[in-house]
């Protein structure tokens, strides 16, 4: 059994199929998919979702670093209100994002302070976005890790130099996706020198699909082909990928 750590599967790529995206999840071993929101808008279609697959889908809420821009607070407030009206299980996904805009590196800062401040307080892991941006997350952290926060990078496609970084902040994971697939990706040359027990997995359906369905839509059920390749890789079998990643995200997550 698996478990699809970060999957948007609210999203309107998912209209015509979603039921049937599920089945083919289940189907493919799927455990449990863990669905974070991007702005406050999204944070509807993603709780109804969790409610119509009650112990299968389940919320984490947060506002992405794409989405903060002048008047974020007001965002903030939306989605700070909501969270406290709901059960969910991460604050996510937040953090910080260079690659589409660098104009809004300072309010994306303020954002991903105040959210980790909301994850210590309701003693909830964080789900960070990291692109072209490891470093200033890390002077983010830095300053803001403590025994109390815990996280995981999503989609984590950095150096070893930091990933072990990402690890030697204690309480945090590293969540590997597609990208580990591809012919030209660089963790595959140095995931195997890293604990298997601070990796999960995650599809960030429906972005970033594995081969052999690079370039279509991703989804949950693909999560397989991301724990094949990491049992090649690790050199262990598919089920102790599956026994151990999934130990790992109900830790992180306290499912």
């Amino acid at each position: 059994m698996l478990i699809d750590t970060h999957a948007h599967l609210y999203a309107e790529q998912f209209d015509q199929d979603r039921a049937a995206m599920i089945d083919r999840a289940k189907l493919a071993g799927i455990e449990k998919i863990l669905l974070p929101n991007i702005d406050s808008a999204s944070v509807d279609g993603m709780l109804q979702m969790s409610r119509d697959y009650p112990e299968f889908c389940y919320p984490m809420m947060g506002l992405h670093p794409c989405s903060v821009q002048e008047g974020f607070e007001n965002d903030l407030e939306e989605i700070y209100e909501k969270l406290h009206r709901e059960k969910i299980i991460a604050i996510g996904e937040i953090g910080i994002d260079l690659y589409w805009d660098k104009s809004t590196l300072e309010l994306q800062r303020l954002a991903f302070r105040a959210q980790v401040q909301w994850a210590k307080t309701l003693n909830l892991p964080i789900v960070i976005h990291a692109r072209d941006s490891y470093n200033e997350l890390f002077e983010e952290l830095n300053k803001l890790n403590d025994d109390s926060l815990r996280g995981v990078f999503h989609c984590f496609t950095g150096s070893q130099q930091q990933a072990e970084k990402i690890l030697s902040y204690g309480n945090f994971y590293l969540g590997l996706g597609g990208v580990l697939t591809y012919k030209n990706s660089g963790i595959a040359n140095f995931i195997a020198h890293l604990p298997l027990d601070r990796i999960i997995l995650e599809t960030d359906a429906p972005y970033l699909p594995p081969v052999p369905h690079r370039g279509k839509r991703n989804e949950s059920a693909y999560v397989k082909f991301v724990a094949e390749r990491l049992s090649e890789i690790f050199q262990v079998s598919l089920e102790e990928i599956g026994q151990q990643t999934s130990q790992n995200a109900k830790r992180l997550f306290d499912l």
